[in-house]
């Protein structure tokens, strides 16, 4: 059998993978759909809540009052559709990988989702409602703050991400020090580095003041510590289980 005899099964498994996950976002988006406007109302929320008395949002492109809660359902579709896509991705990578491979992506993966949802969760109910009341109070007397909603859906997704993203800090970390890419004593020395690196990241990510500037930049360097002391007991535990 040559080459492209042997990667015909597998192409195959991907697509049907890939048909399935595609499928499975569908079903999700369909259940969703119904409650388009309810889900951006939840995820305006934060920002409605610090707006003063009788404040609201506009839209002041003509599809955005369409679009934007589509958009939205897309997202919230996504993440409800996450658990049903990483295994489907699980089952296609899964029979190639060793048995200790395994039980490294296992936890990984399925740790680096609740990391990422906590990420989003900390800047909902924490960041968002901090940044709006921030930005709201140094508005000009005289100025009517009434946020677009497809620039807000934008400014709320970028948030999310950053967030999420940096709430995987502690997997990196574990992953790189785990594989032996780096070791413990080389991330110890980049400390410094990372926690200037997370204050210019909380710099581009977030709006310019010093509050939500700290509310990345902190929770990603505390979760740079707690990879490294993850890391540390992993290798223990190996150590442990060799003697």
């Amino acid at each position: 059998m040559n080459t492209t005899e042997s990667l015909i099964p597998h192409l195959i498994e991907l697509r049907s993978r890939m048909l399935r996950i595609v499928i499975g976002l569908l079903i999700a988006c369909l259940l969703l759909l119904p409650f388009a406007g309810e889900i951006y109302q939840l995820l305006a929320t934060p920002l409605l809540q610090s707006l003063p008395l009788g404040g609201q949002m506009v839209a002041t492109d003509v599809t955005a009052p369409f679009f934007v809660p589509m958009k939205a359902v897309l997202v919230a579709a996504f993440m409800l559709a996450a658990p049903y896509t990483l295994y489907q991705a699980w089952a296609f990578i899964a029979p190639g990988l060793y048995l200790n491979e395994r039980r490294l992506i296992t936890p990984l993966v399925l740790t680096s989702f609740l990391l990422f949802l906590c990420g989003m969760a900390f800047a909902y109910f924490l960041v968002f409602p901090v940044v709006f009341s921030f930005i709201i109070s140094t508005a000009p007397d005289g100025v009517a703050v009434m946020t677009d909603i497809g620039k807000y859906f934008d400014f709320a997704m970028t948030l999310f991400i950053a967030f999420g993203l940096a709430f995987e800090v502690p997997v990196a970390v574990v992953l790189l020090a785990v594989t032996g890419v780096v070791s413990i004593a080389w991330l110890r020395e980049a400390r410094p580095y990372v926690i200037v690196g997370a204050f210019i990241l909380g710099a581009i990510f977030t709006p310019p003041d010093i509050i939500s500037q700290f509310m990345l930049a902190v929770p990603l360097w505390l979760l740079y510590e707690a990879g490294i002391g993850i890391s540390i007991l992993l290798q223990r535990n190996r150590l442990a289980i060799k003697s």
